[in-house]
């Protein structure tokens, strides 16, 4: 009953919310393609994981702008803030580590799978794949946006679980980059810090940064209908490309077992 409670009803714009998921849906196409073109141009499509970042920022930028007059103020302009700064920083962050490598080994592996072209089998496989996903795992944004009830308790809860991720997120990258620059930690595992207790930090962080959007958004009753987005995240971090494919690539490392 305590955590019903917390659940505002609201008034949910549904048409405005069913108009507005053409333009994301372009402006997710559009950021697809070019990324392609620069992965092309790098000769490496794990750019993608630079672009996914921005890409939920586009999209919470593009729910933000369509749903002014339809969505309670505080409540679209907090969703919209918390992807933003969670999607670029990420961005940033990945875009920084990749300068001047070549193709991820995961990247490698999985298009080495590919019986033609290799850039038309990373459309299949990497772009159109990851931009489904990504429409899927950012309906909590989307939704939020147009919901008319304003900020709750359950939107504050929200908002300190996302700031748990982002910190479990951006400290175990920065933690393991000072780890890695030290060259007395060539070939070793990193076990300290927020890595002493978790050996994905970052996917740790990004799965709980997200319940906590999924919560913002489900302080009022529409959201909660988006239960399964977070749901994804975490079946693709711990199952598909994200812990799952670099624990393959670490398990022969000494000291991971």
């Amino acid at each position: 009953m305590c955590a019903i409670a917390l659940v505002s009803a609201s008034s949910f714009d549904s048409s405005r919310f069913l108009s507005g998921l053409p333009l994301v849906v372009g402006t997710v196409a559009v950021a697809l393609l070019v990324t392609f073109l620069c992965g092309l141009k790098l000769g490496r499509h794990s750019v993608i994981d630079v672009a996914w970042g921005f890409m939920f920022a586009l999209v919470a930028i593009t729910s933000y702008l369509w749903s002014a007059g339809h969505g309670n103020t505080g409540l679209r302009t907090t969703v919209m803030v918390l992807t933003v700064v969670w999607g670029a920083r990420l961005g940033v962050y990945i875009g920084w580590r990749q300068r001047g490598h070549g193709e991820d080994a995961r990247y490698d592996k999985m298009l080495s799978k590919a019986k033609g072209s290799r850039n038309v089998y990373a459309i299949r496989k990497v772009y159109l794949l990851q931009g489904i996903i990504l429409l899927l795992i950012s309906l909590p944004v989307q939704v939020a946006s147009y919901e008319s009830g304003g900020i709750n308790a359950l939107t504050y809860l929200g908002v300190a679980l996302w700031a748990v991720g982002v910190f479990f997120e951006a400290v175990g990258d920065a933690q393991l980059f000072f780890f890695k620059k030290d060259p007395a930690n060539k070939g070793k595992i990193m076990d300290q810090g927020l890595w002493r207790y978790t050996r994905h930090p970052n996917y740790f962080g990004d799965t709980t940064l997200w319940w906590g959007l999924f919560l913002v958004s489900a302080s009022h009753w529409p959201g909660i209908l988006t239960i399964l987005c977070p749901l994804i995240m975490n079946f693709f971090l711990t199952r598909g490309s994200g812990k799952s494919l670099l624990e393959k690539h670490m398990d022969d490392r000494p000291g991971f077992k």
